[in-house]
């Protein structure tokens, strides 16, 4: 059964520029999605607004909203085979809990100079 549905959209060029800055970056991302989305070259600005979007809509999935969460406690990884999963610490896992969920399932895509993702929790 569904216990929370979030998706967002965000614009690439409005957090591109977060690159460019450590301590912007490690305010909101762990330092291994900072790594990983580093890696990605020419699509790092993508891989980070689709990871932002990702906190955005995970938030929206457990009905709060980015109060009591912190963003660093939602965190997106890529399984062997690309396949985009949500790590939740903390924060997070507290907050998802509250909701019954038990599985958390995630979708990014970004096209242009647009970014997305969608978060399903599963009780």
């Amino acid at each position: 059964m569904i216990a929370g549905i979030g998706l967002d959209f965000i614009a690439v060029s409005r957090i591109a520029h977060w690159l460019e800055d450590e301590s912007l970056c490690l305010r909101f991302f762990h330092p291994a999605e900072i790594a990983e989305v580093r890696s990605r070259g020419a699509e790092a600005p993508r891989s980070l607004a689709a990871r932002f979007a990702a906190k955005e809509a995970f938030a929206k999935a457990v009905g709060t909203g980015f109060t009591g969460l912190v963003l660093k406690d939602i965190r997106v990884e890529n399984d062997g085979n690309g396949k985009p999963v949500l790590l939740l610490e903390g924060s997070a896992a507290a907050a998802m809990k509250r909701t019954g969920a038990t599985k958390a399932h995630l979708s990014l895509t970004h096209d242009g100079d647009l970014a997305a993702a969608q978060v399903i929790l599963e009780d």
